[in-house]
């Protein structure tokens, strides 16, 4: 990690150029605050010959232009996406042969890292994105290892809430022969206890974002609020989906959501019927959006996606994929349509493009998510698209 010095450094470095020293003092000290955004006001003070109240005049007309946003310094191209919700102890148990309910089955289990707004946060941070992530782990074994494989993986967690008394989330899932879910069980109490008083406490952390996600482990109350904030403040808010039962937490209100990611049975829970077909799914999507939801994606598994857009429902079609191991396909493809959206590509289509083939790459690997993904796979993929 570069340490406070050595930015304090690079700052007094790049003020004995030509080309910073040349600039108005207004963009001196924009230029220093670049090279090193924690450097205090007394330093830019003394390298630009200024006094603190002059600085300090400066830094608020910065602000006022958005060109940053409050201390320590956030330039707008840096400003994280933020992910709220689960974390847990993920176990798979993979049957070694046709599944028998009712009766022992020989297995084996893997443990590794999960829960949806984690997975969300560690494909993010793989694909180079910056990511800070809001959840809540027990003060035990597991939540601390989580926590520091979040941090080796890039991901802020210091507004983690860490609880005595409570044991970090867990989440079972047995998988049959060929890697197709059978059941999983989920112990997300925990996430209960993020609460909109919890998450008011974050509201600098949430206001600085360039997007915030979160999934619908929380409790209806606090979903709720990220609601409203994102309709007051206008940070883009997207909401993901994580079983038929909790989308009884999502409120009946929804202006402000820039996204909601579900599948059709969530969907049917939301809209309180069954949805047999495409024109029933379109028109189920048009009510939720009257509820003040910009888009939504439907997601169907191996059959791809559908998508809101101008002209109605869209569909693409998943890409082919050798299925290892399902678990962790639906967090990828939310991350990279998330991904998306942060680059600046407002457009459905490909981000729905680019979360089908980070999906499928997902699917064919053993982990939760996929140990080879790094930055500028998802850029890789643009270019594809562009030769197309």
């Amino acid at each position: 990690m570069t340490s406070a010095k050595h930015l304090s450094s690079i700052s007094k470095h790049l003020f004995k150029s030509e080309i910073v020293s040349d600039l108005p003092k207004k963009e001196q000290l924009y230029e220093l605050i670049r090279a090193n955004p924690f450097i205090s006001q007394q330093d830019l003070a003394a390298q630009l010959g200024l006094s603190r109240s002059a600085v300090a005049n400066y830094i608020a007309t910065l602000v006022r232009e958005r060109r940053i946003l409050g201390r320590a310094y956030v330039l707008p191209d840096h400003r994280p996406i933020v992910c709220i919700g689960a974390s847990n102890l993920d176990r798979k148990l993979r049957t070694l042969g046709k599944l028998a309910m009712a009766t022992s089955n020989p297995a084996r289990q893997i443990e590794s890292f999960g829960g949806v707004a984690r997975n969300i946060a560690e494909n993010l941070a793989r694909l180079g994105a910056p990511v800070s992530l809001i959840t809540a782990v027990g003060a035990d074994a597991s939540g601390r290892a989580l926590l520091a494989h979040a941090e080796d993986a890039g991901i802020d967690t210091r507004a983690a809430l860490r609880l005595s008394g409570h044991a970090t989330g867990t989440y079972t899932a047995v998988l049959d022969q060929d890697g197709a879910m059978a059941v999983a069980l989920a112990d997300m109490a925990i996430h209960d206890e993020i609460t909109p008083g919890y998450l008011a406490a974050r509201a600098q952390q949430r206001g600085s974002a360039a997007l915030v996600v979160a999934d619908l482990n929380l409790p209806q109350a606090s979903i709720a609020a990220l609601v409203d904030d994102a309709a007051r403040d206008g940070v883009p808010l997207v909401l993901v989906a994580v079983s038929e039962p909790k989308m009884a937490r999502l409120p009946r209100k929804l202006a402000g959501v820039r996204l909601l990611i579900l599948n059709a049975g969530e969907l049917a829970a939301r809209v309180g019927r069954p949805l047999s077909n495409e024109t029933d799914i379109a028109g189920a999507c048009a009510e939720v959006q009257r509820d003040g939801v910009q888009d939504l994606i439907v997601t169907q598994g191996g059959d791809g996606v559908l998508y809101t857009s101008a002209a109605g429902l869209a569909r693409l079609p998943a890409p082919p994929a050798q299925v290892v191991d399902v678990t962790g396909a639906g967090d990828a493809f939310a991350a990279a349509v998330c991904w998306s959206l942060h680059s600046g590509d407002e457009g459905l289509a490909l981000a729905c493009r680019r979360g089908l083939q980070l999906a499928a790459m997902t699917v064919g690997c053993a982990q939760t998510v996929c140990p080879q993904l790094e930055p500028g796979h998802l850029d890789g993929l643009l270019q594809e698209l562009i030769l197309d």
